[in-house]
C-alpha cells in the first residue's frame, strides 16, 4: 500500500500553505475570531477558487470526485493553519448529500462555494450516539413535521443550509426509524442562537418547533437514515483526524522551536535532557497518530462498513489520545505563557481539546471498536495462542 502522496495531492496542499501564510496567518486568524460574524467571507471565496469546496463533490455535479486521502491532505493543512471558516461543517454536509443521491443541485452550490452546509446531528442526551435522536419527524400529508432540540451545531448560524436527523419511527435509541432532511436555516419556525467556541469557531443551538418539509427535503428512504448517518459520522471523523495531525504537527515544531530559543541557567532548556525525553515522547505520539489517520483515510472508501468503522474508530482513539498528549506537553514545555491568547500554542491545544470531544471522544470510539463483530474472536485466539 502506498502511503505517499501523488502531485495533485501535493500541489493542493502547496496551495493552502501559500495561502495560510500570506493571508490567514495567527493574526489574521484572531481578527476574525473575534469579529462579529466569527469567519472570513474573503477567505471562503479564496478556498472555492482554490477548488478546496468542489474537492469533494462528485465530477456530475461540478466537484472533482476527491476521495478521503485528498481530504486527508487539505484537513491537515487547514489544521496547521488553524483556519475557523465552516469548510469542515459543509464537507461533513456534501457527504450526507452525496450519500442520499437525491440532490445534485445542492451539491453543485456547494461546489461553487455558493451555499454552506451544517449538521445538526446531536441532542442534549444523546453525547456521542448519534442514534439517540428525540426530535421527531411526524408525517404531515406529502411532507414532514420537524419537532425538537439540537445542540453545538458546528458553523449552524453561518449556513444556508442544515442536514438534521430525526425520528419518523421506532424507540429513541434505535437504529430503525431514522430520517434525514434537508433544511433551510429561514424555515419557519426555526430558531437558532448562535455563539463562539472554545476553540475559535461558532457552534448553535438549534430548536425546531413544528418546521415543516416537503417529501423532496428528504435525504435518503425515510426511517432508513442510519446507513448513511453512519457512513457519514465515520466520514467526518476521519476528517477530523486528519486535521488534529496538521495542529499537532503545528504545535510540536512551535514547541520544539521554544526549547531551542528559551534560555535557563546560561543554556538553551532544549538541552535538558528530560525535556528531549518529552520531545521525543510527543513525537512518538505524533508519528502513530499520523499513520492511524492515514489509514482510515484509506479505509474510508472501503465498501466493508465492517472495516470502515474498525479501522475510523481505531484512528480516533488513537488520535484522541495523542492530541490530549501533545497539547498537555507543549502547554507544560511553553510553561505559564502556553496558556496566553497572544501565544498560538494555547489556540492549537484549545482546538485540539475540542476535536477530542468532536464526533465521540476516545472511550466512546474504544467502545466502538471493541463491538464491532469478531474483535471477542480475535482477542479469544490471541488468549489460546
Amino acid at each position: 500500500m502506498d502511503f505517499n502522496f501523488n502531485p495533485e495531492q501535493t500541489q493542493f496542499a502547496d496551495a493552502l500553505k501559500r495561502w495560510i501564510a500570506r493571508d490567514y496567518g495567527f493574526e489574521a486568524r484572531r481578527a476574525i475570531v473575534h469579529s462579529d460574524a466569527g469567519v472570513s467571507h474573503a477567505a471562503w471565496a479564496t478556498l472555492a477558487e482554490l477548488g478546496m469546496t468542489a474537492l469533494p463533490v462528485p465530477e456530475a455535479q461540478g466537484g472533482f470526485s476527491g476521495s478521503a486521502v485528498d481530504m486527508f491532505v487539505v484537513m491537515q493543512e487547514l489544521g496547521r493553519g488553524l483556519v475557523v471558516e465552516p469548510y469542515f461543517a459543509t464537507v461533513l454536509g456534501a457527504e450526507f448529500l452525496r450519500l442520499g443521491g437525491m440532490h445534485g443541485g445542492l451539491l453543485e452550490r456547494v461546489a461553487g462555494g455558493e451555499l454552506k452546509l451544517a449538521c445538526a446531528l446531536g441532542e442534549r442526551q444523546s453525547r456521542h450516539d448519534l442514534c439517540d435522536i428525540a426530535t421527531r419527524a411526524t408525517r404531515d400529508g406529502d411532507g414532514y413535521v420537524l419537532s425538537g432540540e439540537k445542540k453545538v451545531v458546528l458553523h449552524g448560524a453561518q449556513a444556508g443550509m442544515l442536514l438534521v436527523s430525526a425520528r419518523s419511527s421506532g424507540a429513541q435509541r434505535g437504529e430503525e426509524g431514522i430520517s434525514l432532511f434537508v433544511v433551510p436555516v429561514d424555515a419557519p419556525g426555526l430558531r437558532m442562537a448562535g455563539y463562539r467556541t472554545l476553540d475559535g469557531l461558532r457552534a448553535a443551538e438549534i430548536v425546531f418547533d413544528q418546521v415543516r418539509v416537503d417529501a423532496g427535503a428528504l435525504v435518503g428512504a425515510a426511517g432508513q437514515g442510519w446507513s448513511i448517518l453512519d457512513a457519514a459520522a465515520d466520514y467526518g471523523a476521519g476528517l477530523l483526524c486528519a486535521e488534529a495531525v496538521g495542529a499537532m504537527e503545528a504545535i510540536f515544531e512551535a514547541t520544539l522551536d521554544y526549547l531551542k530559543t528559551r534560555q535557563q541557567f546560561g543554556a538553551p532548556i532544549g538541552k535538558f535532557q528530560a525535556l528531549q525525553h518529552r520531545m521525543a515522547d510527543m513525537y512518538i505520539h505524533l508519528e502513530q497518530a499520523r499513520s492511524m489517520a492515514l489509514l482510515a483515510a484509506v479505509k474510508l472508501g472501503s465498501t466493508d462498513a465492517g472495516e470502515r468503522r474498525r479501522a475510523v474508530s481505531a484512528a480516533k482513539y488513537r488520535v484522541n489520545l495523542a492530541a490530549r498528549y501533545i497539547g498537555q506537553q507543549a502547554v507544560q514545555l511553553h510553561g505559564g505563557m502556553g496558556v496566553t491568547d497572544e501565544l498560538p500554542a494555547a489556540h492549537y491545544f484549545k482546538r485540539l481539546a475540542t476535536i477530542e470531544l468532536t464526533l465521540g471522544d476516545a472511550d466512546h470510539h474504544l467502545a466502538r471498536f471493541i463491538a464491532q463483530p469478531g474483535f471477542r474472536d480475535t482477542e479469544a485466539e490471541g488468549a489460546i495462542a
